[in-house]
């Protein structure tokens, strides 16, 4: 019976995320085209609501084109492996007080453990395409990654250091009486630089970075395959926002006086995981992309020594 109630999870929460990532494109192209003053898709359904869905039709009929030099085991397997690590990592987020599908004690570690795999769908795209372009897209992806997966997990260590537990749930608990975001600001600042590079989203999206790299690492892919590659960034977006919401807001812990004690969990969990979702679009709409010696600096030389400096304060607060 409980294997049967996992299973019915798995599919429950999977569906939804994927619903979620349809219509986080939809929301991105409104809220940029709002703040460029334009309208953004209009035209597919009301105020163009079914724009998602006719995208994934047509990205499913779309014809599959292989570059015939391409290594095609490897090609075709690439886009699956962002994706499966993007949605493996929804296993272990508590939506709210005693739902997740797995509660473990490593929560973090796992979900940082499957950020770092799902760089490989980038590394091997560009490899098995056989393309000068696509190639240079993962070769910055793998040193982008390196750099700032180091300055995301230093800046999670504040945070189960007070939390006194890994485990994504006592996090939530922990914060209880106040969320960490007060104590751990700088843990809270390098975690989400580090999550828009790890995500390769602008203005650190330099992987794919169309003046210099046509598309980047996925140019020689087409139909749903490039399709793959969108499914696996965006599901990576709500899963960094969810764990910012779990480590820095309290998770579903809302304002506990007049009508907001009434509110329910899962609602202030959305509400945070849709803030950074939308700071996400946000800067994308906002600032200009950075060189790519410029990304690597801000990695190596402010990020790193700020999560360093972030754990040693949390280590004199600790003890005093």
């Amino acid at each position: 019976m409980e294997i049967l109630w996992t299973f019915i999870k798995v599919f429950i929460i999977v569906n939804i995320v994927m619903l979620h990532v349809a219509y986080a494109v939809y929301f991105e192209r409104k809220v940029i085209g709002h703040m460029q003053a334009r309208l953004g898709p209009m035209h597919v359904g009301p105020h163009g609501l079914l724009q998602p869905i006719a995208d994934g039709i047509k990205l499913f009929f779309k014809e599959d084109i292989i570059p015939s030099n391409a290594d095609r085991p490897i090609f075709y397997i690439a886009p699956v492996i962002g994706v499966v690590a993007a949605l493996g990592s929804v296993a272990v987020i508590p939506f709210w007080r005693g739902f997740s599908i797995a509660d473990i004690n490593i929560g973090i570690l796992y979900i940082l453990a499957l950020s770092s795999i799902g760089t490989y769908n980038v590394i091997l795209a560009g490899w098995a395409s056989n393309s000068k372009y696509s190639f240079l897209g993962s070769l910055r992806s793998s040193a982008q990654v390196i750099s700032y997966e180091i300055a995301m997990g230093l800046s999670l260590v504040g945070v189960i250091m007070l939390a006194g537990s890994a485990n994504l749930s006592d996090i939530v608990e922990a914060q209880s009486g106040g969320p960490f975001i007060v104590s751990q600001f700088i843990g809270f600042f390098v975690f989400l630089m580090a999550a828009i590079a790890e995500t390769n989203r602008a203005p650190f999206d330099l992987p794919e970075a169309e003046t210099e790299l046509v598309a980047g690492y996925f140019t020689e892919y087409s139909g749903i395959r490039w399709g793959l590659f969108f499914m696996g960034e965006y599901t990576g977006m709500f899963v960094m926002s969810a764990l910012a919401s779990i480590c820095f807001l309290g998770g579903w812990h809302g304002p506990d006086f007049w009508i907001f004690s009434h509110v329910p969990g899962i609602v202030w969990f959305i509400l945070k995981v849709y803030a950074f979702i939308f700071f996400y679009f946000w800067i994308r709409a906002t600032l200009p992309r950075y060189r790519y010696d410029q990304l690597m600096s801000l990695g190596w030389k402010l990020f790193i020594p700020l999560a360093l400096v972030n754990i040693f304060i949390t280590g004199v607060i600790k003890l005093l």
